[in-house]
C-alpha cells in the first residue's frame, strides 16, 4: 500500500463509560477532518481506499471493532486498537470516567495495482 494521508480524530464518551462509541466518534472527527477526493485523484474506484485506523483508548479490549468498522461506507478497512488514550474521572469521583479515544487514519492505494 502507498500511504497517502493522515489524518487524526479525538473521540469521547462523555458519561456512559462506552469505549466503542468513544472510538467510533474520534474515527467519524478524523474522516470529516478530510474533504480530499483521493480516489478521484489517482484514478482510483472509493472502494479500492486501503485504511489502516489505530485506536488508543485505555482499555482496548472493551472497543467492538465491527461498530467501527461499520462507520466506513467504502473501502477496504483494518482497525487496530491499542492502548492509550485517557480515562478522565468524574471530579466528585461517581460514576464512569470520560473516555477518550485516540484515532490516527491511513489512506492509500496498491499503487502496483493500477500501474500493472
Amino acid at each position: 500500500m502507498e500511504k497517502l494521508l493522515v489524518e487524526f480524530g479525538m473521540g469521547t464518551s462523555l458519561r456512559r463509560g462506552d469505549y466503542t462509541e468513544a472510538a467510533v466518534r474520534g474515527v467519524k472527527d478524523a474522516l470529516w477532518h478530510n474533504s480530499i477526493n483521493l480516489a478521484e485523484l489517482f484514478g482510483f474506484e472509493k472502494t479500492d481506499m486501503q485504511i489502516i485506523v489505530e485506536i488508543g483508548v485505555q482499555h482496548p479490549e472493551k472497543v467492538d471493532v465491527d461498530k467501527v468498522l461499520a462507520v466506513f461506507p467504502y473501502g477496504q478497512a483494518d482497525v487496530r486498537v491499542h492502548h492509550g488514550g485517557l480515562d478522565a474521572p468524574r471530579p466528585d469521583g461517581d460514576g464512569n470516567p470520560t473516555i477518550m479515544a485516540n484515532v490516527a487514519l491511513t489512506v492509500g492505494f496498491d499503487m502496483e495495482r493500477k500501474d500493472g
